[in-house]
């Protein structure tokens, strides 16, 4: 296991990299006065998922989770800032905004150029170090890597997205970020469960890691999973696990991440 300040790292022996980007909980004491008061119960964490994904060292793969909330800075966003979703509300690499749309700071508090500059070189660079060199590890040794990165998130938020998402949204970039082999695996596997609703690229295609990271042609595979919080965990504060829900998606999990170990490049 490799811990810095940023990030834990533990180095498997298959071809599988988990990435769980917005776990983080952690604001700095110093960045604390500055946000809303109840910027500090971390809402928008995708909350439990190391603990729901705690079967991923069993299956060999390696895993990397980070230490910071996303309201410090979001590690699924492009290093520019370009949005993601061009047309639609999103969120910025620093932040300014909850999921709700309502402001993240106090008033004339938000970071200028200078401070998302350092956030960037400090706490984002960092990770996607890591992240970069295990996947160039994982590809010397295997001579290929999937990656697979994990989020959740409330099943409604309308300043994101209209209506209720599925329950298991899988994205692939529109299938420009894994071998269409491998997406149709994971799609036919999902189909295949009547438990979930789910859908293969729909309102969340991949953020910047998957689109990023994605690179079939050079023997990396990436894939990205945003599920909804009840699925495991209770929606309203103090967003607790729940037991009885993640033992039920667990089994269906495990298949998932089983088939992209399974999966061989043709």
């Amino acid at each position: 296991m490799i811990t810095t300040a940023t990030h834990t790292l533990h180095r498997g022996t298959r071809p599988l990299l988990v990435s769980l980007p917005h776990v983080g909980t952690e604001i700095p004491a110093e960045l604390q006065p500055r946000l809303q008061p109840r910027a500090l119960a971390v809402e928008d964490a995708d909350r439990h998922l190391e603990r729901l994904y705690g079967f991923v060292r069993e299956l060999g793969a390696s895993l990397i989770v980070p230490r910071l909330a996303r309201y410090v800075i979001d590690l699924n966003r492009p290093p520019d800032d370009t949005p993601m979703y061009p047309g639609g509300s999103n969120t910025e690499l620093c932040p300014t905004r909850f999921f709700t749309g309502e402001p993240l700071y106090l008033e004339g508090q938000a970071p200028d150029a200078a401070e998302v500059a350092r956030r960037r070189e400090t706490c984002w660079q960092p990770y996607h170090d890591a992240l970069r060199g295990e996947l160039e590890r994982l590809r010397a040794e295997h001579g290929h890597a999937v990656l697979f990165d994990g989020h959740s998130i409330k099943g409604e938020l309308p300043w994101l997205f209209e209506g209720r998402l599925p329950e298991l949204n899988l994205g692939t970039a529109s299938g420009t970020s894994c071998a269409a082999s491998l997406r149709e695996r994971l799609a036919a596997l999902l189909a295949s469960q009547h438990d979930y609703t789910q859908v293969v690229d729909g309102r969340f295609k991949g953020g910047y890691i998957t689109r990023h990271y994605g690179r079939p042609g050079e023997g990396v595979h990436a894939i990205q999973l945003e599920m909804c919080w009840h699925c495991y965990m209770h929606e309203t504060p103090p967003f607790g696990y729940d037991e009885a829900a993640a033992a039920r998606v667990q089994p269906l999990l495990r298949r998932l991440l089983e088939t992209l170990l399974a999966w061989r490049p043709a």
